[in-house]
């Protein structure tokens, strides 16, 4: 499987080894997971993030805890499985779509043996699958630029590359696209607070991609928008409701509100997974809350030791209180198309071109 330069996930000799995402930019450093309950932790710290990377790992997780059981299949012993994965990261549609998925994979097995097989080639399966809906969303979203121009300035915010999704990537994927049409992208990438998704991750991609790119903080997109040119705005989501409101890494519906201002397209990317089409709006998409330290300190990223990765210090007095929501929602009027695998099309059209 192609996936290029990086490798966030890789399954090799029954262990599932993960890029431990909280250590780049200083340091590429992989955890070998051999248990549940370790790519649980390692979903909820962070070591892996986005929400197609994180549905590939918890399908994992469930074939390595198949892999240590023995003996005859016990239904009910598996769901309490998925229900333990799917807690790690409730935002995110895809990983509950995925576990769905599973679900069915292993309703006709008799034995823990049977499970573990058909699990890890039904994760193999998903793994590559999204690689290629990503690229296929990659290549349909050069079609919303007009080619006949050669450059393309465009804001992104968290990271949708190839660390947060099989390969390629979905926002990151378009930009990529773009740079093999030959096209020149200049990408400012919002910085993204408290996690840094945006200058520790995705000016790492376009870095090791040889792609232009300049951190700018999340308050300062008003100001790019309105003294330089922007072509679009490309976001990735973790969840869209029927009608359209999508969940994103907080801070995306600032940047919703500024792009609209500035008559900037905003563009969000999505694989058919990412639509959840039980909910009707987006008020009913559950938000995940973090620890306050992510926001009050600069030290709460560690090493597999507990020793901090970035100088400790405080960014605000000792005992100060903090609000950490990890997304928030981008309402429909405020998206002018979703790109995906399936073509590009406004919000408007999502129920008929995801009908079957």
């Amino acid at each position: 499987m192609e996936t290029g330069k990086l490798q966030p996930i890789v399954w090799r000799e029954e262990k599932l080894v993960l890029l431990d995402q909280r250590q780049l930019p200083g340091k590429k450093v992989f955890q070998e997971l051999s248990r549940l309950e370790d790519v649980i932790t390692a979903i909820k710290e962070m070591v892996v993030r986005g929400a197609p990377a994180i549905a590939i790992s918890g399908c994992f997780a469930l074939a390595l805890e198949a892999k240590h059981r023995r003996g005859s299949f016990q239904f009910s012993d598996f769901e309490g499985l998925v229900k333990k994965v799917h807690s790690s990261r409730p935002t995110a549609v895809n990983l509950t779509f995925a576990l769905n998925q599973a679900r069915e994979t292993v309703q006709n097995v008799s034995n823990w043996q049977q499970a573990y097989n058909l699990l890890v080639q039904f994760a193999i399966q998903l793994m590559e699958k999204d690689l290629k809906d990503n690229q296929t969303l990659g290549a349909e979203g050069t079609k919303l630029f007009p080619l006949e121009q050669n450059e393309f300035h465009v804001i992104t915010h968290c990271n949708t590359g190839a660390l947060a999704t099989a390969g390629h990537g979905t926002a990151l994927g378009v930009i990529r696209s773009l740079r093999d049409l030959g096209k020149k992208v200049v990408v400012y990438a919002d910085e993204t607070r408290p996690f840094l998704q945006g200058s520790r991750l995705t000016a790492f991609e376009m870095m090791e991609e040889g792609i232009e790119c300049y951190i700018i903080s999340d308050g300062m997109s008003g100001w790019l928008m309105n003294q330089r040119k922007i072509d679009a705005v490309l976001v990735g989501c973790d969840r869209v409701a029927r009608n359209g409101d999508t969940a994103n890494k907080i801070g995306t519906l600032n940047l919703a509100i500024v792009a609209k201002s500035f008559s900037v397209p905003f563009f969000v990317c999505a694989t058919k997974d990412s639509f959840d089409l039980k909910l009707e709006t987006g008020s009913s998409i559950p938000i995940e809350m973090r620890r306050e330290e992510e926001v009050t300190q600069y030290d709460f990223l560690k090493d597999a030791s507990g020793h901090p990765l970035l100088k400790p210090g405080m960014t605000s007095p000792l005992e100060a209180r903090a609000l950490n929501p990890s997304f928030d929602v981008t309402p429909n009027f405020l998206i002018q198309s979703f790109i995906t695998e399936m073509g590009c099309f406004p919000p408007g059209e999502i129920q008929n071109r995801l009908k079957g």
